[in-house]
């Protein structure tokens, strides 16, 4: 009898070693996800108060509007609403950490090619630059263009000044640029033939005579 209580206090150690072991499984999982999280950079484009008539009188809100990237090429936005102002950005963050994107830079640092966008009444232009020329763009686009990690650039805004629909506009305009390796395998060509061509003064001396 003493024999079998000794074996089946053992079985019950190793399942609480077994489950322990599954617990510490999750928790590199849960390490994961942090570190990617430290990796982002957030930055608050826009807060605005809103107010809401109900039969009682007016609810007020703050929305805000948050850019998140990981300055290696993804970025996205999100919104927010709720009473308080910390509470809204927090929405706006994590909806923004949902819809990232991934846009292909060149060498790291700027644009493959020119590029338009444009949401409603909101029209933006963005052109890669050579190296030295800094991030030239203003506002909402600013915010877009260093969090997706983008160095060299040239932008401009036409029409509305509006953060939502620059912000979109700017998206728009990104989510249109392309690798030379995706368009030389559209074509059917080698990627040292498209490179060849460019002739728009943005490559560094270095990859140019690569």
């Amino acid at each position: 009898m003493a024999h079998q209580n000794e074996q089946q206090r053992g079985g019950d150690r190793g399942d609480r070693g077994d489950r322990g072991d599954r617990g510490r499984g999750r928790g590199r999982g849960r390490d994961r996800d942090q570190e990617r999280d430290d990796e982002l950079v957030d930055k608050l484009v826009h807060i605005n108060r809103v107010a809401k008539t109900v039969k009682g009188g007016r609810n007020f809100q703050f929305a805000a509007l948050v850019v998140v990237g990981d300055t290696k090429g993804r970025v996205g936005f999100g919104q927010g609403k709720a009473r308080e102002v910390p509470e809204a950005i927090r929405k706006a963050t994590d909806e923004a950490k949902k819809n990232m994107v991934r846009v292909p830079l060149r060498e790291g640092r700027t644009l493959h090619h020119d590029g338009k966008g444009r949401h409603g009444a909101g029209k933006v232009v963005l052109r890669a630059a050579p190296p030295g020329t800094g991030v030239i763009a203003g506002g909402p686009m600013r915010a877009v263009l260093e969090t997706l990690g983008v160095q060299d650039v040239v932008a401009k805004s036409v029409g509305t000044s509006n953060p939502y629909n620059m912000i979109r506009a700017t998206m728009d305009a990104l989510k249109s640029q392309s690798s030379p390796r995706s368009v030389a395998a559209k074509r059917g060509l080698k990627v040292g033939d498209l490179v060849n061509r460019r002739d728009d003064g943005a490559s560094s001396p270095e990859a140019i005579e690569a």
